[in-house]
């Protein structure tokens, strides 16, 4: 598989290939299984936080291996390391064999992440890069941010600068569960992609609204990111299996009840960014 081939495929056939994070063996299992029925690419996401709750990143690297070989899947897979903050989370992830990572410079000066990203990329043994520029709001593993947007001159300027796979910029979509309407600049996303030729990445795709969606990737999203949505799907089905059946206690029946719920919300992303069919 060429990952970067995968990428630019959906860049030049106007659909985005689904991020979803996975924060256990059964999430992994399910989001792997969706995407083989429905014959979709698929990033799967890990934060930091998720790879120390799951052991680490060669943990990670031998439960998705082990997954994709024993469940037959075919579709391509990249697993991603998603909003590492410092090069060495994004060494050890490389030398666990992850094969995307994204380097979130964002909280530092810009010449800061201009720096890092370079050093990163040049660690890197065949690994997509995502950077980000500006800020992107909401939370991410328990830390808020303030949004801030990235502006045209900035991206073109980051890119000449650095040698980046995908640019994550910052226009209006924020991690977590959105208040009020979401506001998203598609006419500077559509600019930032024009003048810049790069596959852009949405973070904090939940809760967008399917048009607003379809939109970006017409504008320029290659790459769209989901967490939250596919919690509260597996959260909302777990809770009624638990209130109707408060005798069971087998970890295995309580953690799958909830499968359904979070596939249902990953067909649908899968369905509304164009990814059905793509693999």
């Amino acid at each position: 598989m060429n990952i970067k081939e995968t990428l630019l495929k959906a860049k030049n056939e106007k659909y985005a290939i689904p991020q979803f994070n996975i924060n256990n063996l059964e999430w992994a299992k399910y989001i792997l299984e969706v995407c083989e029925e429905e014959k979709s690419p698929v990033f799967l996401g890990v934060s930091s936080g998720a790879a120390k709750y799951m052991g680490g990143f060669d943990v990670i690297v031998g439960m998705v291996n082990g997954l994709k070989k024993d469940l037959n899947i075919t579709v391509p897979v990249m697993l991603h390391l998603d909003h590492a903050t410092t090069f060495e989370l994004c060494k050890d992830a490389v030398d666990a064999g992850f094969d995307s990572i994204m380097f979130d410079g964002s909280k530092g000066s810009y010449e800061d992440n201009i720096k890092t990203t370079n050093e990163v990329k040049n660690y890197l043994k065949g690994q997509l890069l995502e950077a980000e520029i500006g800020k992107i709001g909401g939370e991410e593993d328990g830390i808020a941010n303030e949004l801030y947007f990235t502006s045209v001159e900035e991206a073109e300027d980051f890119i000449s600068k650095t040698n980046i796979d995908m640019l994550a910029p910052a226009l209006g979509s924020v991690h977590g569960i959105y208040k009020g309407e979401p506001d998203i600049k598609l006419d500077i996303m559509k600019e930032i992609s024009d003048k810049t030729n790069m596959p852009l990445v949405l973070h904090g795709g939940s809760g967008i609204p399917e048009e607003i969606l379809k939109q970006a990737v017409q504008n320029g999203i290659c790459k769209a990111n989901f967490n939250t949505e596919l919690q509260l799907g597996w959260h909302k089905a777990v809770l009624e299996f638990v209130e109707n059946n408060k005798d069971v206690y087998d970890p295995r029946k309580v953690i799958s009840s909830g499968e359904e719920g979070l596939k249902n919300v990953a067909r649908e992303y899968i369905r509304i960014l164009g990814s059905k069919g793509k693999a």
